[in-house]
């Protein structure tokens, strides 16, 4: 083990400790008594507030009351720390409540002026592909606490022009294209329902519901959002097809591969019909099969509906 990894796991081992022996360290690293010593003192340059009781029955100390203290990482590690953080700069809000800009201000106070220029001309060589996000969503943060309370609230939600409020149970908060998607378990149909964040206007606690584990919502998909009477499909697309469910697909489709040959397969529920005849046509020629029959016939409407407007327009 490096001494930086070395270092980087005691101050994990030692950060909810008040006290350690010297022979603990030694025995944990297979250390000698001098490198332990080294390492310790290491660790009181980096910041962790270490103490000395000498003596027949010595120890070390650590002061009560200290901030998280400092993680040493490898040149690879901060550049995939600072790419990662580089990915929130797409979204107009995050569950966080912080700045990126200044969060990048104190990531680059902790590096060298060599470094920084090194990460300046990384930024302009190796983008890390986003959809833009103007949308704002006041209540991510609480979204995200309700989630992880496992607490039931009551929101209000707006959609067009008008506005409605449920009861429900929040266990998955997503981003997806430039949007963030909560996903919550609705009291009134005992049925999952996603809503787009930024459309929700408040949230409230609500006692009206017993709260549910979260390990009850932790199941695949398919036992999750099927209803008794949807609809099993099977769409056959070529390798550009399968590059487009890359891009973009939903939890109740997978794309398996079978004989050199691609098939989305997947279900739907009576009422998304329409949304998923859209989802596909945006596939085009890369489609060279398609079942049930009702879904290639209404994605056929879907074009003629098309096709008749742009022969309406001039």
């Amino acid at each position: 083990m490096k001494k930086s990894e070395r270092l980087n796991d005691m101050l994990i081992y030692l950060n909810d400790k008040k006290s350690f022996h010297l022979k603990s360290i030694m025995e944990r690293y297979s250390i000698s008594k001098s490198t332990a010593l080294r390492d310790i003192q290491s660790l009181e340059e980096i910041g962790m507030p270490i103490y000395s009781r000498p003596g027949r029955n010595g120890y070390y100390g650590i002061l009560p009351n200290r901030l998280l203290s400092p993680i040493v990482f490898t040149i690879d590690e901060v550049y995939a720390l600072y790419f990662s953080m580089q990915t929130l700069t797409a979204y107009q809000s995050t569950p966080f409540h912080l700045s990126i800009e200044k969060l990048k201000q104190k990531f680059e106070a902790c590096i060298s002026e060599e470094r920084i220029k090194a990460l300046r001309k990384m930024e302009l060589i190796f983008n890390l592909g986003s959809y833009q996000s103007k949308n704002e969503c006041n209540c991510l943060k609480d979204i995200l606490q309700m989630a992880v309370e496992e607490s039931v609230c009551s929101i209000r939600y707006r959609k067009g022009d008008s506005e409605k409020q449920y009861d429900v149970q929040f266990f998955r908060v997503a981003s997806a294209y430039g949007q963030w998607y909560a996903t919550a378990y609705h009291f009134e149909t005992e049925r999952p329902k996603v809503f787009r964040c930024d459309r929700i206007q408040s949230v409230q606690r609500c006692e009206k519901y017993a709260p549910k584990p979260i390990s009850e919502f932790l199941v695949p998909s398919k036992e999750l959002f099927r209803d008794k009477d949807a609809v099993d499909f099977e769409v056959g697309v070529s390798i550009q097809g399968a590059d487009l469910f890359h891009k973009e697909h939903y939890p109740s489709m997978k794309l398996h591969r079978e004989n050199r040959k691609y098939y989305v397969r997947g279900f739907y529920n009576q009422g998304e019909e329409n949304f998923i005849a859209n989802y596909f046509n945006r596939y085009g020629e890369t489609i060279f099969s398609i079942q049930p029959a009702a879904l290639k016939n209404l994605m056929l409407e879907q074009w003629n509906t098309v096709k008749d407007h742009l022969n309406s327009i001039s």
